[in-house]
């Protein structure tokens, strides 16, 4: 079990206290939540990632990027590389040549995304080299210890510089060739990849092409009531599309944040992209802040009731 368990770091600012309030919104206090030992797997944390500046990308990373890795912003200085999926689906793994990765496609264990982020951590800081850890369980845990959340380990005002891959061929050290059950995995990992590229000048917006479409995601971190309401003021000056040969499909929810998206024309490059979503994330701006001093039209109210009518949610 890792030190760092042992030995709880101070509260910081955003942390979840015992006493307080669990983020899971049961009503309970942490201790008696989230925060005993075990957890309480029944009850879902909505936002696991809120606080942190890298928000959006862990949504994104999380939900939709195939293959791309980060590094971890640690308190203690350490070096570990978030991953979007590693061989077999693993929560964890060592590498032999030293590299500390966590995954954070995986199978979760309490319904609290970051503590079980924090788990695969803590495991992987007293791994073995060549050790993997196939899925965060009770066993990752230590008995009567109030569970680490990721907020716990991470620098929450430090946003994450995302590394996008065609592929998995990082799994692997230079030179070193694949085989067996790593081999295959890496196989169908790859012919399963959409190509995707990370939209610049702005956070979390990502282009991929889905086959007979190619689509932006934009994970956004505003409040959702607050983010419809600016997209209806949009909508109903007509300007809420990316540009032309682009329509705005509708959104869905995903571990708290709201991820508008964008039907693109596929023979369009990514980067044509770029200045269109610079663009529109302005127009995002400036009717976010009009809401303060302008109420919603009638007709802004029914282009809102529009855009609630197309949306899913994704936890």
């Amino acid at each position: 079990m890792s030190k760092r368990a042992a030995t709880k770091p101070a509260q910081h600012e955003g942390a979840v206290g015992p006493r307080q309030p669990c983020p899971c919104g049961s009503g309970k206090r942490y201790k008696a939540c989230h925060g005993k030992a075990g957890g309480s797997a029944d009850v879902i944390v909505t936002r696991p990632f809120e606080g942190l500046a890298a928000e959006c990308e862990l949504v994104a990373l999380r939900e939709f990027v195939p293959s791309a890795i980060a590094k971890l912003p640690m308190r203690d200085g350490s070096e570990i590389t978030l991953a979007t999926v590693l061989p077999m689906a693993a929560a964890a793994l060592h590498r032999n040549d030293g590299v500390r990765f966590v995954g954070l496609q995986v199978q979760t264990h309490s319904g609290d995304i970051s503590r079980d982020l924090a788990c695969a951590i803590e495991w992987v800081e007293e791994a073995e080299t060549g050790q993997s850890l196939s899925v965060v369980g009770p066993e990752t845990t230590e008995a009567g210890s109030v569970p680490t959340r990721l907020q716990d380990l991470i620098d929450p005002d430090v946003a994450l510089d995302v590394e996008l891959h065609a592929d998995f061929g990082w799994w692997l050290p230079e030179d070193v060739d694949p085989t067996g059950e790593v081999a295959l995995s890496l196989e169908r990992a790859n012919a399963a990849i959409m190509p995707t590229d990370r939209l610049k000048g702005v956070t979390s917006a990502y282009w991929v092409d889905a086959g007979e479409k190619a689509h932006v995601r934009w994970v956004r971190p505003e409040p959702e009531e607050q983010l419809l309401a600016a997209m209806a003021r949009l909508s109903a000056r007509g300007e809420l599309a990316l540009g032309e040969e682009s329509r705005y499909a509708g959104s869905f929810r995903a571990h708290g944040l709201l991820v508008p998206v964008w039907d693109l024309d596929r023979e369009l490059h990514a980067r044509e992209w770029d200045e269109p979503a610079v663009a529109l994330g302005q127009r995002i701006d400036e009717a976010l802040a009009s809401l303060e001093d302008e109420p919603l039209t009638s007709s802004e109210r029914r282009a809102r009731d529009g855009l609630r009518g197309r949306q899913v949610t994704i936890r």
